[in-house]
């Protein structure tokens, strides 16, 4: 091969030169796609603006209302809703020789009846009957509250939003993003759903004083059951309207930014809901529109639809959902839902043992290309936008350059890491975790394709799994939280939920996600409402008067991770190379390793605490203690004086006391 098609991902990675021709390829086909939009529409910037086309907007040279839907397969379309009293029939469509109908409304016959707030819907005739459906590029959608159907709704609000977050400067963000992963609904109190101004009066706030500088949040997108945590979408190009409107969604992303913090969208790409009288599925009548015909289009894990990437109108439809969430809302980038499901036809249901699955078996090229293509979209409409991939297949290059032979994501989830740890806790007693296996676990990751480490996100808070801290106290947590009283269990499990998200922020990867609650050991899971719990919102809340309740040992956790997270910032933890390892006896559970100047000792042994532990220091010096999870104010027993300086000696060793179940952080006194 020509050396000029030896990308740099083949070069720098020896595991990967046998497949050097596999990814220069990868990258041509990239380009070659790029290149057929940029000879049709100039730019992927222009060929992402399908949502000022299609969909209901004033057209001032015309002087009234424009609606243009594409429906290929469709017999006819007519536009209804509360203008025309619901009449099925009055508004037919015209259809051009491309399948897009269109309608026009003059301002002079429908200034009273069309406007702001009304409701409305296209009744659809087609090979599978005659249906009301929504519009597919619809800004907003509500439900009837007696009758709980959904409806598109004409949204011309008076005003504009005024943005003022044009000072907003993400860039301390993306260089360590430390994320909070929230759901507008849940994310207060009250037995009920959160809305837009409740989570920035409320939420915002906490975030901030915590130190967290980005929110990812989840569930934007409207979706029909609430309870599917929003990841079964059917409009999206609609701001959920059961946490409030959309200029509502921009005043909490304005007051994110006016705080300094990043807002990532949890966007959902990879499926859409099966609904048919909500979503996209058989618009036009046929069962291949949007999404693959027959069995490639059904996703049976998920029971959604899969979208076709190879369809231009398909990636025109995505991409121009993404510019339209940047440039309307201000979003500073995505967290992309199932992009390991999206990459490959199995949507990842093998076992990765051979570098060939990545590149010649059951790879779905065009969705590698579409992936691309968001990926040059959201950098080119924003250079400073964030990118992050949930993907567990550890798919090479996956957030490498487009020109080194990646898919030009930014971060990639570390999702093995919880898995890890979820795994540990529910199968191994103390005595059994595996130190060169956790060592492995969190630092066994590319050196060049930055991650995301948590150590548990909603996945693992879901109904049917349970939080680190349930793990850990389970029952204990509803009568021995109390500082006043004593309990063993508690006692091991606010140790180790300190030490487990310690290690993962030190060690995990380039950046830190939390999902909201778990910081300070939320003592239950997450559950919707649905008829199996009587429709109940009580576990689909967060209940913050536990931390802010004194006497109570989450205060010490949550002040524990905002000190771990100030520590990670101060130092730059998550901006330094890899960690080195400098001591790790698995007997003892002892674990030591350097990163970013900073020396971390973690002591997991049940029982045994070690006067006069000595190791190697990289470089010779006074030490003192920068962080101590035994510390008194993070629950812990004060056993370690943190006045104290360590000299290392002549071989450069210093010794210090090391209890049990103890963490510390340690760095050179200048």
């Amino acid at each position: 091969m020509e050396n000029q098609k030896i990308l740099a991902l083949a070069k720098e990675e020896d595991w990967l030169k046998d497949y050097s021709e596999d990814i220069y390829e990868r990258y041509f086909r990239y380009k070659y796609a790029l290149k057929e939009i940029e000879h049709g529409y100039g730019s992927v910037l222009e060929f992402a603006r399908a949502h000022e086309y299609y969909g209901i907007h004033f057209d001032p040279l015309r002087n009234g209302w424009v609606y243009r839907e594409w429906a290929p397969k469709a017999y006819n379309l007519f536009l209804m809703g509360d203008f025309n009293h619901w009449n099925r029939y009055s508004h037919p469509m015209r259809k051009n020789h491309r399948g897009d109908w269109e309608i026009f409304l003059p301002y002079a016959d429908y200034k009273t009846s069309f406007v702001h707030g009304s409701k409305v819907k296209v009744h659809v005739e087609a090979v599978n009957g005659a249906l009301d459906r929504i519009p597919a590029y619809i800004r907003r959608v509500v439900q009837d509250e007696e009758s709980h159907d959904f409806a598109g709704q004409l949204w011309f609000p008076s005003q504009s939003f005024i943005w003022s977050d044009h000072g907003f400067d993400p860039s301390d963000n993306l260089m360590q993003p430390l994320i909070y992963e929230c759901h507008v609904g849940m994310a207060q109190e009250k037995e009920g759903v959160g809305t837009y101004l409740e989570f920035a009066e409320n939420i915002l706030p906490r975030i901030k004083k915590s130190g967290y500088n980005t929110i990812q949040v989840m569930a934007i997108m409207e979706h029909p059951y609430y309870g599917s945590f929003g990841y079964h979408v059917s409009n999206f190009f609609s701001p959920s309207s059961r946490f409030g409107t959309p200029e509502e969604l921009k005043f909490m992303i304005n007051k994110a930014h006016e705080m300094g913090i990043s807002v990532v969208m949890d966007i959902v790409h990879s499926h859409a809901v099966k609904n048919v009288n909500e979503g996209l599925n058989e618009f036009d009548g046929s069962d291949h529109q949007y999404f693959h015909p027959g069995g490639r289009g059904y996703h049976e894990g998920w029971d959604s639809k899969l979208f076709d990437y190879g369809k231009k109108e398909v990636i025109q439809f995505l991409l121009s959902n993404i510019r339209y969430w940047m440039e309307e809302f201000h979003f500073d980038g995505f967290r992309w839902d199932g992009v390991t499901s999206i990459l490959y036809l199995h949507h990842g249901h093998v076992t990765f043992d051979n570098p060939v699955k990545y590149f010649r078996e059951g790879v779905d090229w065009d969705a590698v290309i579409y992936l691309q293509l968001a990926n040059k979209l959201i950098h080119d409409f924003n250079r400073q936008a964030l990118s992050i991939a949930e993907e567990v297949s550890g798919m090479p290059g996956l957030c490498r350059r487009h020109e080194d032979g990646g898919l030009g994501f930014d971060f990639r989830l570390g999702m093995g890491i919880p898995d890890f740890w979820i795994k540990t806790l529910k199968h191994k007693v103390d005595e059994h975790w595996d130190m060169f296996e956790m060592w492995h676990e969190l630092s066994n990751r590319p050196k060049k394709e930055r991650t995301i480490a948590y150590a548990e996100s909603h996945d693992q808070a879901l109904v049917g799994d349970k939080s680190i801290a349930f793990w850990l106290m389970d029952k204990e947590m509803y009568t021995g939280m109390s500082k006043l009283q004593s309990s063993l269990v508690v006692d091991r499990g606010v140790a180790l939920h300190k030490m487990i998200r310690l290690i993962t922020i030190a060690l995990g990867g380039e950046g830190y996600m939390n999902f909201i609650g778990n910081e300070f050991g939320h003592p239950e899971w997450v559950d919707f409402p649905r008829e199996g719990n009587d429709w109940s919102y009580q576990y689909a809340r967060r209940q913050w008067s536990l931390v802010d309740t004194e006497h109570l040992r989450y205060h010490e956790l949550d002040e524990w991770d905002k000190a771990m997270i100030q520590m990670a910032k101060e130092h730059l933890l998550l901006v330094a190379p890899h960690a080195e390892q400098i001591f790790l006896d698995a007997d003892k559970k002892i674990l030591v390793f350097q990163r970013a100047s900073l020396i971390f000792i973690f002591n997991f042994h049940v029982s045994e605490s070690i006067f006069g532990f000595e190791f190697v220091v990289p470089t010779p010096g006074e030490y003192q203690i920068v962080l101590n999870s035994d510390n008194k104010n993070f629950g812990g027993f004060e056993r370690v004086s943190e006045e104290f300086l360590y000299p290392s000696d002549k071989k450069n060793k210093i010794k210090i006391y090391l209890p049990n179940r103890t963490a510390l952080v340690l760095k050179k006194k200048v």
